[in-house]
């Protein structure tokens, strides 16, 4: 049973319509005393919860209700029904321990999936399996999981979340620092979705500017700006009935954020120079390797964005965290490497495997592939030693004053490494180590989040 608790008349009717017709039990209740009586009965599967109950609109009766719930039925899925002028007591209702907000007027289809979602979540949780029994084999016979390596505990616990909530349409952010392997993660939670054999749209969000990001992501109309000889398609329709992979989300700017909200909010869109709006359904996964919460605290990152992309929040190990996939990792990579370079003899010796275990790799398992690769096209040996492999990484730390060959490292390993240099020589001091490299120190800062380079802040 599903409890409605709005005091208008008219919500509560079309709300309880769209829910019977879509096989709900529904129930109602016009207040606050109504709502804690329906509940002494039982609690409900989910409940839809307004923000306001009288003249008054501080949200303070739905905040105050939301915490009385939440004492009595921590576990009941609820959804906040606000209006747009009114976000920010959404976002203060997510923090109480609210999972979702609809806004006035709502899509119905929107509200329809939104509880579906929910429902979907709290029955997927009540089966979590104990971490004590995770084992991969397990995992790999009820998932899809053929193209992550390893078996850290760390990892099969978030293979395991990820398994669960992929069925669901339930918002799925993942962080973890670059290199980790978060456009994998996003793969298999499609690829163990029900939006399987729909499309599965990759946007790289840090690399579109905001004079483009409408055009990208929303499409546009000819003669909507100067180049736009004929109509575009944007990636969220691309995305429609699939999912959205939002790569970088951190590093989009304030106006582009707000934009972004609108779409996940109402799951509609105008085309840059269109008046006509378009109805889309994605599944939407986003991924940083920046602190958002951080970001928020600071103003940079719209907090009811944030609220709006987490509802499902995965946090990837970095490589150094589990060493013990490193060996599966690389004979993973050298299998891949016999049939692309045709040498079906390739083999790694333990001695090797050993001593890349204890390798320190910033850039994680992208980092790793790039040296097994390397180790692979320049021996001419199928049995690879520590020395194919040691002469790379020996290589890339000696070369100090040209630039790396093209093809043996990747511009964010060599951006990270210039950073590192400079903040060494200059003794971390911010200002001297942003005019070093022809970049603001706002930028900068960004960077070091990015790579978890230590720093504070500075100075003159």
């Amino acid at each position: 049973m599903l409890l409605i608790i709005d005091d208008d008349i008219a919500v509560q009717t079309s709300l309880s319509l769209l829910l019977r017709k879509e096989g709900f039990a529904v129930k109602a209740a016009n207040n606050p005393a109504q709502a804690l009586d329906a509940l002494e009965a039982g609690p409900p599967e989910l409940i839809l919860l307004d923000m306001n109950f009288s003249v008054e609109t501080s949200g303070e009766e739905g905040l105050r209700l939301l915490t009385l719930i939440r004492a009595k039925h921590p576990a009941v899925p609820i959804i906040l029904i606000t209006g747009w002028g009114t976000i920010d007591l959404a976002v203060q209702g997510m923090k109480g321990g609210a999972q979702d907000f609809i806004t006035k007027p709502w899509q119905n289809e929107y509200v329809v999936q939104s509880v579906c979602t929910l429902l979907n979540l709290a029955e997927q949780q009540a089966e979590e399996v104990p971490a004590q029994s995770l084992n991969r084999r397990k995992l790999d016979q009820k998932y899809h999981f053929e193209h992550i390596v390893g078996d850290d505990p760390q990892l099969l616990d978030l293979l395991a979340t990820i398994g669960r909530v992929a069925p669901t349409d339930a918002p799925v952010l993942i962080t973890g620092e670059s290199g980790t392997g978060k456009e994998l993660i996003a793969e298999a939670i499609h690829q163990n979705s029900r939006r399987k054999s729909k499309p599965f749209i990759k946007v790289n969000l840090g690399g579109i500017s905001s004079t483009l990001f409408e055009s990208e992501l929303f499409g546009h109309v000819r003669g909507a700006f100067t180049d736009a000889k004929s109509d575009r398609i944007g990636r969220f329709e691309l995305a429609n009935k699939g999912s959205i992979f939002l790569d970088e989300i951190g590093d989009l700017d304030p106006a582009s954020q707000v934009k972004l909200l609108r779409v996940l909010q109402d799951r509609t869109f105008e085309p840059l120079g269109s008046s006509r709006s378009k109805t889309v359904d994605v599944r939407v996964i986003c991924a940083t390797n920046r602190n958002l919460e951080e970001m928020v605290a600071n103003g940079t990152f719209r907090e009811d964005l944030f609220y709006r992309i987490n509802l499902i929040t995965v946090k990837l190990p970095a490589l150094r965290e589990r060493p013990d996939d490193i060996p599966a990792l690389v004979n993973y990579f050298v299998h891949n490497l016999k049939t692309i370079y045709d040498r079906p003899r390739l083999t790694v010796t333990p001695s090797a495997l050993k001593w890349l275990k204890s390798l320190a790799l910033p850039g994680n398992i992208r980092q790793l592939k790039n040296l097994v690769e390397r180790a692979v096209l320049l021996s001419t040996l199928d049995e690879l030693e520590i020395a194919d492999f040691q002469k790379h990484v020996t290589t890339a730390r000696q070369e100090t004053t040209r630039l790396p060959e093209v093809g043996t490292i990747t511009l964010e390993e060599l951006e990270y490494q210039m950073i590192r240099r400079a903040m060494d020589f200059y003794n971390h001091r911010v200002s001297r180590v942003a005019r070093s490299l022809g970049i603001t120190r706002f930028a900068l800062y960004r960077r070091l989040d990015k790579y978890g380079i230590p720093y504070t802040s500075d100075e003159s």
